[in-house]
């Protein structure tokens, strides 16, 4: 799905060459990294070996990828590519750490850590979005805003590790009941990469604040980030073996990880079509408990009463945030025929003002897609559209001849069996119908086999709340979208996923349930 260059072995005679003491040295080289320079002509030091019971190593069969900038078409470096033996050794070093005081310890202990890596990854703040910018294409301000989610996530995770709490069940006097929390095991996390960083946290957050092991798998497009917060996690306290990132490709690391035998939990954000083979893998292996967050054709509704000038900006943001690579993204928006003739001009306009280009340029709204094939398949769309018999209102062009741009595009007479419609684009591209009724929209709205966000645009709370109740999805904005909050869940209805990210909820994909039954002996106040 990703652009990348091939991956390299070292020849056999290479190999051959080795006498197994430099072999193992090889194994685990402390020169597994890589001096970055930045477009703003800083530099740092960029990570590339596995990062395995806390060392950065090179993958046993010595495999690398090389890493593209979306924005120039041209290669950061190239990282060690795990193999289904090094997700094994990954999950040796997961499985013992999982027996240890991290795991029956002082839940405290593990807020400590989580705090001391919130402190870490704010200190490290300006490398970390720029990291992100670099390896995705996204804008400095979008990366930044990503960053510091991250970073209050973190801690807001940190402050729960102590606070997730049993029961005492009362049954009688001829009983003790106790109900606890445990931790799952070694948690199996395969990341995207339209948002590398915040959703590593996402994922590890939770799942280490409640005392599970991770074995995390990072897009292959946008390992960076992961790799290098891998570092600042060992110098936050993180345990040996409690964190793993292993960097490769969806068939043959993150298959070894779905159907590992000793995985407890899988948890994936990404296609659905992937979703469903990950759920299918997990519960032919060994029934691994599963969360998905997954696609979505989010409808993004504007009622006749709407503020004009906020609405605009929330189409905007709903759907050329991060140049439209969001799951969540409001790609269907609906307009009330009274405010529609309005909407559209003044959203054309505000549209045509979007910067596009190198998201190292403040001014930019509008980076890069993350490889070529994205930006082919957003350009394929623009041709279904016309073909479908869709009005292209603007965009549906390549921005520039460097580097994986689009012009922000928008389709009007968007029907229903639209290919445009139906399906989930992931990128800069909008698709427009006009509505009349709000029990109209909600139909429109619902007519999805997915079910991840919804916008709704009124100055009415009769309506706000009517249509809110209705809307199949998993959240809903008032007046605002794509605004998240790190104690607010997050996930989707029917084919959008199974399980919640952020907020409390988030906690309960990585702990079950025991209850533990004591009799107790009623005749002690009877005996002598």
């Amino acid at each position: 799905m990703f652009r990348y260059t091939a991956a390299k072995a070292f020849s056999a005679a290479s190999r051959a060459a080795l006498k197994p003491t430099m072999a193992s040295r090889f194994y685990s080289s402390s020169k597994l990294s890589k001096t970055i320079t930045l477009p703003t002509g800083e530099t740092y030091e960029q990570p590339t070996g596995l990062f395995i019971n806390n060392e950065f190593v090179s993958g046993k069969q010595g495999k690398t990828f090389g890493v593209i900038n979306p924005s120039t078409e041209e290669e950061i470096c190239e990282v060690a590519e795990a193999m289904p033996e090094d997700v094994d050794s990954a999950v040796d070093a997961a499985e013992k750490a999982f027996n240890s005081d991290w795991s029956f310890g002082d839940p405290a202990n593990r807020g400590k850590v989580l705090y001391n890596l919130a402190d870490l990854m704010e200190a490290h703040k300006k490398t970390l979005t720029s990291i992100e910018s670099l390896d995705n294409g996204k804008t400095l301000a979008n990366a930044a805003g990503d960053v510091g989610l991250v970073i209050n996530y973190l801690r807001f995770c940190a402050g729960y590790a102590d606070k997730l709490d049993g029961e005492v069940v009362d049954t009688g006097s001829g009983y003790l009941n106790l109900v606890k929390r445990e931790p799952l095991g070694v948690c199996g996390q395969i990341i995207p990469w339209n948002f590398p960083l915040l959703m590593w946290s996402w994922k590890i957050g939770p799942a280490l604040a409640t005392g599970n092991t991770v074995v995390l798998k990072p897009a292959e497009a946008t390992p960076l980030s992961a790799l290098y917060s891998a570092k600042l996690a060992k110098e936050a306290g993180v345990p040996a073996g409690v964190l793993n990132i292993v960097s490769g490709f969806g068939k043959t690391t993150g298959e070894a990880i779905a159907t590992h035998p000793r995985i407890r939990k899988v948890a994936f954000t990404g296609s659905t079509r992937t979703g469903k083979h990950i759920m299918t893998a997990a519960a032919q292996s060994n029934i691994k408990k599963v969360t998905l967050e997954l696609g979505g054709k989010s409808a993004n509704i504007v009622f006749n009463d709407c503020n004009v000038d906020k609405t605009i900006q929330n189409i905007i943001t709903g759907i050329f945030f991060n140049s439209g690579e969001v799951c969540c993204a409001g790609s269907r928006i609906f307009i009330q025929s009274g405010i529609y003739d309005t909407i559209i001009e003044k959203l054309k306009t505000a549209v045509q003002a979007i910067k596009v280009g190198n998201p190292f340029d403040p001014a930019v709204f509008q980076g890069a897609q993350t490889s070529q094939m994205q930006l082919d398949k957003i350009l394929g769309y623009v041709e279904k559209g016309k073909e479908e018999g869709a009005h292209l209102l603007t965009g549906g062009e390549r921005e520039g001849n460097k580097g994986y741009f689009i012009k922000p595009t928008l389709f009007t007479e968007a029907k229903p069996g639209m290919a445009i419609y139906e399906e989930e684009i992931f990128g800069p591209f909008g698709v427009i119908t006009k509505f009349d009724t709000p029990d109209e929209a909600l139909t429109l709205a619902n007519n999805s086999e997915y079910g991840l966000a919804a916008g709704i645009h009124t100055e009415n709370l009769n309506t706000a709340k009517y249509v809110s109740d209705r809307l199949r999805a998993g959240t809903v904005w008032i007046n605002t979208y794509n605004d998240f909050h790190y104690a607010v869940p997050f996930g989707g209805y029917k084919q959008s996923g199974i399980g919640r990210e952020m907020g409390k909820s988030s906690f309960d994909n990585y702990t079950q349930v025991k209850a533990i039954r004591t009799k107790i002996d009623e005749t002690v106040g009877t005996k002598q």
